[in-house]
């Protein structure tokens, strides 16, 4: 459903995404993760058409975003960090607006208007002036205004920044719903949000690829070489006679605990699963295990490793994706470090399509 094919976008001797390729198959949700300044916003805004790469190419639907601009946006919904709502109209006038600005069939507006704020629960709200509705039913709005057209992709920057507790619920619970019938591309900042919501996960650092898959596959990888503790009912001599010497273990430790029992630590070869040996061996060997037990990776663990090379991770970086002017969200503000002039952008790479 989306393509990505070595996409770059340069401002002056920054390279805010370099090189990136991944697809995303019809369906689901897939979560974009990546510290400050990896270039999430900015390939997000690439994808939507928002903003012209320096190179490589977007497909959506099958239909490239630069060659066949139309056919593709008609697939694309929309919701930026910072929703592009008009606070002095209502939700049904400014969804009525943005359903005419999509083209949508003037015998069909009511009925779409009405759809989606169904689909997004803004019916009770949908004569109030957006101005004076909380931050979450605004997200609504946002939400609501990419779902006019019933488009195949659903992009999401950042959906539930700024939310209070009760509020992130309620969109993590719209966005599942969202995953059932359209292809979610959801970025977020909120790892735990990622894991709960997303089937798949795109890691992002210094605006290149770092992983692409599930978030079970990602951490069973890390816990791959996570020590292994066994409490067993021996003494050293005997613990070291029972496990010293298995295979695809680089090191162990020998700790006596008391009463007759001994703590080992063991070490396993990168990507070896040594349990079940361990099991074996103190069973030919009758040496009780009394507990058996292997650290297992988070995705926190996970996202921390794959961006351990990139500062933004830890906040100190140039941020490619902010939005107050600097490089990444293809405003008329955009600067580049060291006072660099920004490269000249031909229109349809400031032009913006609702």
């Amino acid at each position: 459903m989306i393509e990505v094919s070595h996409l770059t976008k340069r401002y002056g001797a920054h390279v805010a995404v370099s090189d990136l390729s991944f697809t995303i198959e019809k369906g689901g949700i897939t979560g974009f993760l990546g510290p400050n300044g990896a270039g999430k916003s900015t390939t997000m805004n690439m994808i939507a058409g928002c903003l012209g790469p320096s190179e490589g190419t977007v497909r959506v639907g099958g239909f490239d975003v630069l060659g066949e601009p139309m056919k593709a946006r008609e697939k694309i919904g929309y919701l930026p960090e910072l929703p592009p709502l008009y606070a002095d109209m209502t939700p049904r006038e400014y969804l009525n607006f943005v359903a005419q600005a999509r083209r949508v069939p003037r015998a069909k507006l009511a009925q779409e208007t009405e759809r989606a704020m169904e689909r997004t629960r803004l019916c009770d709200v949908a004569d109030r002036l957006i101005a004076n509705l909380s931050k979450g039913y605004r997200q609504r709005v946002g939400i609501a205004q990419a779902l006019l057209g019933d488009p195949e992709v659903v992009l999401l920057d950042e959906p539930t920044v700024g939310l209070d507790p009760q509020q992130i619920i309620e969109i993590r619970e719209l966005i599942r719903d969202l995953g059932r019938e359209h292809t979610v591309l959801l970025s977020s900042h909120i790892l735990s949000e990622v894991q709960v919501v997303c089937d798949r996960i795109i890691i992002l650092a210094r605006g290149k690829l770092a992983a692409s898959d599930t978030a079970e596959h990602l951490e069973a990888l890390l816990s791959g070489g996570a020590p292994v503790r066994v409490l067993l009912r021996a003494d050293e001599t005997a613990a070291r006679e029972a496990l010293e010497g298995l295979a695809q273990v680089e090191s162990a430790s020998f700790s006596p605990e008391g009463d007759g029992c001994t703590r080992v630590e063991l070490t396993p070869e990168s990507g070896a699963d040594v349990r079940e040996a361990i099991f074996y061996r103190c069973a030919e060997t009758r040496t009780p295990i009394l507990e058996m037990g292997q650290s297992r990776a988070s995705l926190e663990d996970v996202f921390l490793e794959l961006t351990a090379d990139d500062p933004g991770a830890r906040g100190d970086s140039y941020d490619g994706d902010s939005h107050d002017g600097t490089p990444g969200d293809g405003r008329p503000g955009d600067r580049t470090p060291e006072g660099e002039k920004p490269e000249e952008a031909p229109p349809e790479e400031t032009e913006v399509i609702l």
